[in-house]
């Protein structure tokens, strides 16, 4: 029989501007680190799957793409072995839509199965939601390796229906039912913070209020906190500081902050940044120095979310007065934390590293360190470099700079030729 062609991983692929040769390597990479052991692919391994004679790659391989992607293995077109290839993926301007028919086909199946005269409703249980906060620490840490990518959007999103749809699958208790709005508030929070990181901001808006809604249902303090606090990060990023601040003082007004040290000092912390962005360096010294005062408060033995553990730490703090001092013009003192944070950023930080590693060469450059500051931007790994969009943004910018600042000199000439480099290798 004549191999189908694999359209949906042709079309991720063309999405995130992977060659056959660069997707190879990324998942070379991503198999090694996974399994100790070098991935054996190449361009021709590639385009075997994109031409449908590989349906199912062995469990490494697929692993390693689905780490890659951050989607699973039959999102992008894979069939397991045994199972009849469903038609061709339809183009990708359709798969919204075709998620919705999804969804409502999903919701009206529950329904039906939950009917008289069927076997009787599924009993919903806390094994569904703790399935779903499986899901949920596999969102956060394809985040913190890749961030802001339009398939951890997708998928978070997806991953919110599913939370919901299971409220309509069966009956459940109203604890349990808090929990699974709490999980889809969570997903689809995810799915917002993924498009404020990929500079994707009507999206994010369009999470923003789903996930609100959700949250109130959910009435979970902790995830109203990540989403409003998300949402002051999201208006400081547009240049909105009045809606910023607005924003994140819903986020610090929560009784959490004043039962948990550490949410009053990441809300301190974001606060802070937004001072700077608004240009007001009195309240960005306060609002820090309180934020360090409330961290070493924090009880390092107490129950927290997930996601909050992910990544808030003295790291973080640092790289929130970072981001504050560059705002201010402060140079000296964003450099100083810049090299504070990388310090002691914790290495599945991948996103993390490669935007603080950017901000300190922009530190360095308007401190005069042409060559320091370009060898430093020269250390942003490639993947990061052209897929991550807010640090693309950022080396552009640094590269107007640097041209602005010396335009015939060879540092700048070294930065032309290693961008160009670098873009060429993932074309």
């Amino acid at each position: 029989m004549e191999a189908t062609r694999n359209e949906a991983l042709e079309a991720w692929m063309d999405e995130h501007g992977y060659s056959s040769n660069s997707l190879a390597e990324a998942v070379n990479r991503a198999h090694e680190r996974l399994t100790g052991r070098p991935g054996g692919l190449d361009g021709s391994s590639i385009r075997g799957w994109k031409a449908g004679k590989v349906r199912w790659p062995k469990s490494a391989q697929r692993a390693a793409l689905e780490d890659v992607s951050g989607l699973p293995a039959t999102a992008l077109g894979f069939v397991p072995r045994g199972r009849t290839p469903s038609a061709p993926a339809p183009p990708q301007e359709d798969l919204d839509m075709k998620r919705r028919h999804l969804v409502g086909g999903i919701a009206a199946a529950a329904a039906a199965a939950a009917a008289p005269g069927t076997v009787g409703p599924r009993r919903i249980g806390m094994s569904d939601v703790q399935r779903l906060q499986r899901r949920f620490a596999e969102i956060i840490a394809s985040d913190h390796r890749y961030g802001g990518q339009l398939g951890i959007e997708q998928q978070a999103a997806a991953l919110a229906d599913e939370a919901l749809n299971l409220q309509s699958a069966g009956s459940a208790t109203q604890r349990v039912r808090n929990n699974l709005y709490a999980c889809a508030a969570s997903f689809r929070s995810s799915a917002m913070w993924a498009a404020i990181d990929g500079r994707r901001y009507a999206d994010a808006k369009a999470h923003m209020r789903e996930a609100q809604a959700l949250a109130e249902m959910s009435g979970d303090q902790e995830i109203k906190f990540r989403i409003w606090s998300h949402a002051g990060t999201m208006f400081r990023h547009i240049g909105r500081p009045a809606e910023a601040f607005a924003a994140n003082d819903v986020a610090r007004n929560l009784h959490i902050t004043r039962r948990d040290p550490m949410f009053a000092s990441l809300g301190l912390a974001r606060q802070g940044a937004i001072y700077g962005a608004a240009h007001d360096r009195t309240g960005a010294r306060r609002a820090f120095g309180q934020a360090e005062d409330a961290l070493e408060r924090a009880d390092p033995h107490a129950y927290r979310p997930m996601w909050l553990l992910a990544f808030y730490d003295q790291a973080e703090l640092h790289s929130l007065a970072l981001s504050a001092n560059l705002s201010l013009g402060d140079y000296p003192t964003a450099e100083f934390h810049a090299h504070r944070c990388l310090s002691i950023l914790r290495p599945h930080m991948r996103r993390s590293h490669a935007i603080t590693t950017t901000r300190l060469a922009h530190a360095q450059l308007a401190q005069g360190d042409i060559e320091a500051a370009t060898a430093t931007a020269m250390k942003v790994p490639t993947d990061a470099a052209t897929q991550h969009a807010r640090v693309s943004r950022m080396l552009q910018e640094f590269g107007a700079a640097l041209r602005a600042r010396a335009p015939r000199s060879s540092t700048a000439q070294t930065w032309t030729e290693h961008t160009r480099d670098a873009w060429k290798a993932t074309a």
